[in-house]
């Protein structure tokens, strides 16, 4: 009996389903997963650290909830307090932006 299942790569179908690089759902696609992956390592550094969010915002000067809502998602989090807890986590924070050639519009 011939196998009823193609083999396809995750690249592949996000192609399909979501749609290819450079286009807009597919940037926004991209952009909140992103966020999510930034969430999950902060919540991962800091159960290394054996830290609880409690601890860890006492170290920020933040509540526990909003440490909670930073891992959860860090889309509704100020920048500062972004920052402020990778420094209270020992991490090196870099950035790298890339301005496109986009007309802009006012």
């Amino acid at each position: 009996m011939a196998d009823k299942f193609k083999t396809v790569s995750l690249d592949k179908m996000i192609d399909k389903h979501i749609g290819t690089l450079g286009t807009p759902r597919r940037d926004a696609f991209e952009n909140e997963l992103r966020i999510d992956l930034l969430g999950q390592t902060i919540k991962q550094i800091r159960q290394e650290h054996n830290l609880t969010q409690e601890q860890l915002g006492e170290l920020v000067g933040v509540q526990k909830a909003q440490i909670s809502k930073i891992e959860n998602s860090v889309k509704n989090a100020r920048f500062e307090t972004i920052l402020k807890v990778f420094d209270a986590l020992g991490a090196k924070v870099n950035f790298n932006v890339e301005f496109t050639k986009k007309e802009l519009v006012y």
